[in-house]
């Protein structure tokens, strides 16, 4: 194995590394709205519907907790799901920037 063969290797798991990074803040912005649409909205009961409710809940919520101590209360409006949106793009830009200068 050359060190061509070795830099193309490198090459490749930086492009699957920046390419998952990537999809995953994409799904977990689409999670994100999802649960914020879902909230807003008031869904008739449904065993299924409730399911997906707790899951949107469960994913979501722990993250968007860190932004919510951290702002201050605004009434009945919640900006922490657009700073966590946010901050969540900023952390896929740095990451993908670091992973870069690998490659």
């Amino acid at each position: 194995m050359g060190a061509s063969a070795g830099f193309t290797l490198l090459a490749d798991a930086v492009t699957a590394a920046q390419s998952f990074v990537t999809v995953f803040a994409t799904v977990y912005t689409l999670v994100i709205f999802a649960y914020v649409i879902t909230s807003w909205l008031r869904l008739p009961y449904s065993p299924s519907l409730n399911r997906i409710q707790r899951f949107l809940y469960d994913v979501c919520e722990p993250y968007l907790r860190l932004f919510r101590r951290a702002l201050p209360s605004t009434g009945p409006l919640d900006l922490s799901p657009m700073l966590a949106v946010f901050v969540l793009w900023g952390l896929e830009y740095l990451v993908n920037w670091i992973l870069g200068r690998f490659a």
